[in-house]
């Protein structure tokens, strides 16, 4: 069961999941930066929206606030759930006999998940296989944005050194 913690700002009227300033991970686009929290108009009705700010891209995102927990937006993941990422990078095996095509599809379900833990484990198991043999071009870009995306929320975490960043390298 998912226990949600709304918090509620001084200044509005709404219960907000995020407070601004507070950095977020985003699936598929990465980290970024709740910028504030504006009223806007769509589609003729007003809605309050988050208004953030991604790292990679230097693009923006507003999401309304009654649409963030089915965006999968999720808070920047701790140094103690940062301890079981590092066990199933190294120590776990991978299933490699998949044939390619049913693998990417598996990565890349992995990956828009959005969750930490999977992204770990398609650089892992990419990484790994990239050991052994050249990969194709699908998956050399699949590792790319699985690195980047697993890199950019490791740099986030608190209590992190940038030497154990760099061991993910």
């Amino acid at each position: 069961m998912c226990v949600l913690r709304l918090r509620r700002l001084p200044y509005m009227e709404v219960d907000y999941l995020f407070q601004i300033g507070e950095n977020i991970i985003y699936p598929m686009y990465g980290a970024g930066i709740i910028k504030g929290v504006e009223e806007k108009e769509i589609s003729g009705e007003k809605h309050q929206c988050y208004i953030i700010k991604m790292s990679i891209g230097n693009m923006q995102i507003t999401i309304p606030t009654d649409k963030i927990l089915s965006s999968s937006i999720r808070p920047v993941t701790d140094i103690i759930e940062l301890k079981s990422i590092l066990h199933i990078f190294y120590f776990f095996l991978s299933d490699r006999l998949l044939p390619w095509r049913q693998r990417y599809k598996v990565n890349t379900d992995k990956v828009k998940t959005g969750k930490i833990q999977e992204c770990a484990e398609v650089v892992r198991d990419l990484m790994r296989m990239k050991k052994e043999k050249a990969l194709n071009t699908s998956e050399k870009e699949m590792l790319a944005h699985a690195h980047k995306f697993l890199i950019n929320e490791l740099g986030l975490i608190k209590g992190i050194t940038e030497n154990q960043i760099k061991s993910f390298c």
